[in-house]
């Protein structure tokens, strides 16, 4: 695809958010924040953000993983801390979307590596924004670092719940959990 059309979904996803954004479509919860996630792939990440999308039916549910490292931050730790808390500012270009439904923002501060795990409806829309999305974070992110995975018929609660709700599927250790979602440290 050309980088205009990249562009053209980018500004159609922005237009979207003005309105979700405008009419309180979109919330920020904070049910998941510090919780971690267990990769098969022997990485921890935790979660330190979320965005959801209000009053949305999901018909056909897949959960969306992303990964990516960014290069400019392998050595820069501060730096690292700091795309936490500016990385907010990306949210129009995933909340509007077509199927967008959800995302968990992810890090691992001991890789940083950073993961979105989204709750998407409709297959096809999830590939679409996904194989946008990584195009993207390719060329600023870590040779091979910028990765996604596409599970179908998966809600994200049971995704979270139950490590086993993806076991029948191929591919690599990556994306896949080993164990349920652990509640944040005490």
């Amino acid at each position: 695809m050309s980088a205009l059309a990249a562009l053209g979904d980018y500004a159609a996803s922005v237009h979207a958010w003005v309105r979700m954004a405008s009419s309180h479509e979109l919330v920020q919860p904070s049910e998941h924040l510090g919780a971690r996630l267990a990769f098969a792939d022997g990485t921890t990440s935790t979660v330190f953000r979320e965005t959801r999308a209000v009053d949305v039916t999901t018909d056909e549910p897949i959960v969306l993983v992303i990964r990516f490292r960014l290069a400019l931050l392998d050595d820069l730790a501060p730096l690292h801390l700091g795309f936490r808390h500016e990385c907010v500012l990306h949210t129009p270009l995933f909340a509007g979307f077509p199927g967008f439904r959800s995302k968990l923002w992810l890090d691992d501060r001991d890789t940083r590596m950073y993961r979105g795990v989204y709750q998407w409806d409709g297959f096809d829309a999830a590939v679409a924004y996904a194989g946008r999305m990584v195009g993207l974070l390719a060329p600023v992110s870590n040779r091979h670092t910028a990765r996604f995975h596409v599970a179908r018929g998966v809600r994200l609660t049971e995704f979270l719940l139950d490590p086993d709700a993806t076991s029948g599927e191929e591919s690599d250790a990556w994306w896949r959990l080993t164990r349920p979602l652990m509640p944040p440290p005490a």
